[in-house]
């Protein structure tokens, strides 16, 4: 399930390949998971042969990853807005950032290249529940994915959240490196991607 969240949509073949294992293996698993509900299953046609299984994770499936605030939390920030107004709302909104920048400024203290900089900052953010890695996107360019989003219900409810955490990443990566969200969970994607790359190669 973790290869699946991580990798996305994979055949049986392919996710052997990359945990080391046997097919059969995988689809015994599969099989397993699939009459928990957990997996679903697509059948791609290809040009030529028998259709193409595809594996991925079911909707009942993602909610046996982390969501570390929950309806509570959507309950606190309504509860905030109606009290505090949205000026209360952003205060919090940005202390939280406040705190976040601290944390991976101190992470990234003794990184000297972008690629050091996005490594620590995956560190910190698989931490706290979000599944990061950094992918390689030309020479000088990287893709920094999110395979999770740990506060998704609290980022449905209140979107400013993602709008503070694409301002925090552009702020802890320096002014000489541009992000751009190219993916995003709450429009439907797998994942929340961002390109970096160095502000003179954009």
């Amino acid at each position: 399930m973790y290869a699946l969240k991580s990798r996305g949509p994979n055949t049986a073949a392919t996710l052997a390949k990359h945990l080391g294992v046997t097919a059969v293996a995988i689809r015994q698993h599969l099989d397993a998971l699939l009459e928990a509900e957990l997996v679903e299953f697509e059948d791609l046609k290809g040009t030529v042969g028998r259709p193409r299984r595809t594996w991925r994770i079911s909707e009942l499936g993602n909610k046996r990853f982390p969501d570390n605030h929950g309806a509570v939390l959507v309950d606190l920030l309504g509860n905030i807005k109606e009290l505090y107004g949205e000026e209360g709302l952003q205060s919090l909104i940005d202390a939280r950032a406040d705190q976040s920048r601290k944390s991976y400024l101190a992470a990234m203290q003794s990184a000297k290249t972008l690629s050091e900089k996005l490594h620590r900052l995956a560190e910190q953010r698989t931490e706290e529940g979000y599944m990061a890695e950094v992918l390689k996107d030309g020479e000088d360019c990287f893709l920094f994915a999110e395979n999770h989003c740990s506060i998704c219900s609290a980022a449905r409810s209140c979107q400013q959240f993602c709008k503070s955490e694409l301002d925090l990443f552009q702020e802890v990566l320096g002014d000489d490196v541009c992000v751009e969200r190219v993916e995003h969970i709450l429009k439907g994607d797998r994942r929340c991607l961002y390109k970096v790359a160095p502000a003179s190669s954009v």
